[in-house]
């Protein structure tokens, strides 16, 4: 076999079994799901029209669980959610089989081994796409199974009120939420979308104390600790706001919580603090992500009183 073809079978295989992806999470977060929903923490907040998939559990938080916690994600086809094949356990068994079957065919004994030996690289392909088609057609079916549900959307007009195509504000044709949402509250959340990830590129403690929850600061300060010990400097700018609506909103005790959906695009480089050269990230096209944000604030305060403390990736 043409050392070519064993380097397109590595790569493949390393991909698959790594669950490769091509996103560069630079940017405050750096990809994560962590923080603090109050009795909502290990609840999946209800997808939506921005974020149709269920979002990412919370992986770090300084909230336990407890008895009175609802924990559905079970079932859910997001990442991390605890079915088989969304699962990591099931990503995991996947990767293996086929990463062992790209070996196995680097060396000689076929894809499936007793499959029949296919060693051409035309066998794999096929192999590869029939696997893609029934776990497509796997995730589809447990999709559908999940309860629709239609937030408030917005978008960076959100200041001249409701638009054609857009749910409104505060309701919404699902679910009813607790807490109402208002003009001004969105506002704040678009808001507080770009002057965090400013305060985050600039390194800015002080801005981010201001605009997020202690243990969300917490978090940003160990990210910009770890990024300053490679020798590298994260740049964000042009962070616009694309598309969001609401996924829900309530109001507890001690705090008043809205998540929300939010599509938005940036430029986020990383740079090597030495010589100024781009480590990673595109300084021309902006990222595109999608991520579930939850604000919470102290209850019935204002809208100025929203402080970031959750993000979740949708």
């Amino acid at each position: 076999m043409a050392m070519r073809q064993k380097t397109l079978i590595f790569t493949l295989a390393a991909l698959v079994a790594l669950g490769y992806s091509a996103d560069s999470f630079a940017k405050a977060g750096s990809g994560g799901s962590f923080g603090s929903r109050g009795a909502r923490t290990f609840s999946a907040p209800p997808p939506t029209a921005t974020a149709p998939r269920p979002a990412a559990p919370i992986e770090r938080s300084m909230t336990s669980p407890s008895p009175g916690m609802t924990q559905n994600y079970a079932g859910s086809t997001g990442r991390n959610s605890g079915g088989f094949m969304s699962g990591g356990f099931g990503r995991g068994l996947l990767g293996g089989l086929v990463g062992a079957g790209l070996v196995g065919m680097l060396f000689g004994s076929g894809f499936g081994g007793g499959l029949g030996g296919i060693s051409s690289i035309l066998g794999l392909v096929l192999q590869i796409g029939l696997l893609f088609l029934l776990i497509k057609f796997v995730m589809g079916f447990l999709r559908r199974r999940q309860p629709a549900y239609q937030g408030a959307a917005y978008d960076s007009g959100a200041a001249q009120g409701p638009r054609p195509g857009f749910g409104g504000f505060g309701g919404g044709t699902g679910r009813p939420v607790k807490l109402e949402i208002g003009p001004a509250d969105f506002n704040v959340f678009e808001q507080r979308l770009g002057l965090i990830q400013k305060a985050y590129g600039a390194k800015d403690m002080a801005a981010l104390r201001a605009l997020a929850t202690p243990e969300m600061t917490s978090y940003f300060a160990a990210e910009i600790e770890e990024t300053a010990k490679k020798g590298q400097v994260n740049k964000i700018s042009d962070v616009t706001l694309l598309q969001g609506d609401l996924s829900e909103a309530w109001r507890e005790p001690e705090s008043d919580y809205a998540s929300v959906a939010m599509r938005f695009s940036l430029i986020d480089t990383m740079l090597d603090r030495a010589t100024g050269k781009i480590v990673s990230g595109d300084p021309v096209t902006p990222t595109v992500t999608t991520e579930i944000w939850t604000f919470a604030r102290r209850p019935g305060g204002a809208a100025t009183d929203w402080k970031l403390s959750a993000i979740q990736q949708a």
